[in-house]
């Protein structure tokens, strides 16, 4: 007689996780592969971009490729930059302002220096082409997680430093049992609100015309802007559902996920009364294949950390002193020498460019500042509301939180036209269009600074309002404005950049062959990149940063001053 064995249900759903798990891993090395094999050809023409519905998975897996190392190369970029930036006073002087001048470049400015060196350095190769397209996209997604990991690792209270300096924490321990807990909330929203920025950037930067050389990559950017220039509504629609497709699946396993797991960084004592949940994270839990490799990457940093308390060679070493001021000095001579090839070409372009051109971008620079000025009142109005009521409620964050990822990643030059042609029936035309496409760019940054800031406010506080009884205007005196503020100030800056990066995309329009131009600096950088006249592209690229720079340092610092002075937690 057989006596039945029964196998526990746990038993099975653990191998079950970790079958999907291995097939998960199996599919993404199998992209990448596919993904290298297509980079690694020639570009001897201009690649057709073919319409069919069935080339879309092909286009997608392209395009998500690109999104993801560019997203990789600003996520390093972002911990370097801001953790450099915050060690000492002179850094801080020197990065960012020069952080405000890059992130005041739009994408297209970079466009014609970033492609004719990869040319020139992959001449006739795809893999030029390819680097370009994700250095370009990169531009579009790096400058708020900077910020924002800038200004985290600037507002930690003084108590938790305080409590570093006890244990004796070196560089390496407080960079990682602080500095990153401390940022994560905020670092995750703004990687949210940066893929995003991919996905709004994409048809620019994988189809552009450069002089007189069209520039052409097969993506699901590149397949909308086709649809878009041919007039083609149908397709269209294909590949904006497809990406909308593409960004509920990022967020249902990537962003969703991360967001519940940063939520064990908030700076509280009492636990809330409904945490957020996320089912792939629940499953993805039970894994014991994910379990290993969790516990050696723990094990591997923890060793890492041990290590970095060794000293093998003494800092005050004469051989390491000389070859660190050799290294620098050398540094220094290689920087200046760029510098001044850089201007001596940029002088050449711009000794071309006569007095009357430098009036019409003085005239364009003042309509671009009114409509970034309205785009951003407009966006301020209904973020704060709703970005605080996302943050503070859980439950709506399930519900929500998808929604605002889709709106913010579809790219607003695509859904343009209806509301172009909506407008010219009002009488309003691209001049009014203008600002409400830059507002389809740029309202993010604000939201989900918000949602990040009123996520990250202390259980402990919101518990004490309740007790007290502090509701209506006086709560958002008292608590929510000051628990949101340097969170509020990340997202204005961000924000007032994406919004000069998006007037280049707004105020010059391609729909169905035709050109639409608003008059703009946006407009005039646009046209100039296409033109191939770089001496007005320089000059007017040159006008915008001036702006930015100046509204950043007359306004934006010393608003942050506040921020990190008086609505810390500490």
């Amino acid at each position: 007689m057989k006596i039945p064995i029964s196998i526990p249900a746990e038993t099975f759903r653990i191998r079950a996780i970790d079958l999907a798990v291995f097939l998960i891993i199996a599919g993404v090395l199998s992209l990448i592969v596919y993904i290298a094999s297509q980079w690694s050809g020639g570009y001897e023409r201009t690649i057709e971009i073919d319409l069919n519905p069935a080339k879309i998975p092909e286009y997608s897996a392209q395009s998500l490729a690109r999104i993801f190392f560019a997203y990789i190369l600003s996520f390093i970029f972002s911990i370097w930059y801001g953790y450099t930036a915050s060690r000492s006073k002179i850094h801080e002087k020197i990065m960012i302002p020069i952080l405000d001048i890059l992130q005041s470049i739009p994408v297209l400015s970079f466009l014609p220096g970033v492609v004719l060196a990869m040319i020139a350095l992959f001449p006739g190769q795809r893999i030029g082409i390819e680097i370009a397209c994700v250095i370009l996209i990169f531009t579009g997604q790096v400058w708020n997680m900077t910020f924002s990991f800038y200004h985290s690792i600037s507002t930690i209270p003084k108590e938790m430093g305080e409590v570093v300096r006890i244990f004796k924490f070196n560089k390496f321990s407080k960079f990682l049992r602080l500095d990153l807990p401390f940022s994560a909330i905020g670092l995750i929203w703004n990687s949210m609100m940066s893929v995003a920025g991919g996905w709004f950037f994409l048809m620019a930067c994988e189809m552009f015309v450069l002089e007189d050389k069209d520039f052409r990559l097969p993506g699901l950017g590149s397949y909308i802007q086709t649809a878009a220039n041919t007039g083609n509504i149908e397709h269209v629609i294909y590949g904006l559902g497809t990406m909308i497709l593409l960004i509920i699946i990022l967020d249902l396993f990537v962003w969703r996920p991360m967001i519940v797991w940063s939520q064990r960084f908030r700076i509280e004592t009492i636990p809330p009364e409904e945490e957020r949940e996320s089912f792939v994270l629940n499953l993805f839990m039970g894994s014991v294949f994910l379990r290993k490799i969790g516990n050696f990457l723990t094990k591997t940093i923890n060793s890492i950390e041990r290590f970095s308390y060794k000293k093998f060679i003494s800092l005050k070493s004469p051989v390491l002193l000389i070859a660190s001021k050799i290294s620098g000095v050398i540094i220094l001579i290689i920087f200046f020498v760029v510098i001044i090839w850089a201007f001596t070409k940029a002088y050449n372009l711009i000794s071309l460019v006569s007095l009357n051109q430098i009036i019409n971008i003085l005239q364009a620079a003042f309509y671009s500042l009114i409509r970034v000025a309205i785009a951003l009142i407009i966006a301020l109005s209904w973020t704060l509301p709703v970005g605080v009521y996302i943050g503070l409620n859980p439950r709506a964050a399930k519900f929500l939180q998808g929604i605002v990822q889709i709106a913010a990643s579809i790219p607003a030059t695509a859904v343009f036209p209806v509301i172009l042609l909506f407008l010219i029936k009002l009488g309003g035309g691209l001049d009014i269009g203008a600002i409400f496409l830059m507002l389809l760019g740029t309202q993010w940054y604000l939201l989900f600074n918000i949602i990040a800031g009123a996520s990250a406010i202390p259980k402990d506080l919101i518990e004490i309002s309740r007790a007290y009884g502090i509701r209506g205007i006086k709560k958002w005196k008292t608590l929510i404005l000051p628990g949101i503020f340097p969170y509020l100030i990340t997202g204005l800056i961000t924000a007032s950049g994406g919004a000069w990066n998006a007037t280049i995309v707004s105020e010059y329009v391609s729909f169905g062959g035709d050109i639409m131009k608003a008059e703009g600096l946006g407009a005039l950088i646009s046209q100039s990149s296409a033109s191939g006249d770089f001496g007005m592209l320089i000059i007017s690229t040159f006008f915008m940063s001036a702006i930015v720079v100046g509204i950043n340092r007359l306004l934006w610092k010393r608003l942050f001053i506040l921020a990190k002075t008086k609505y810390t937690l500490e």
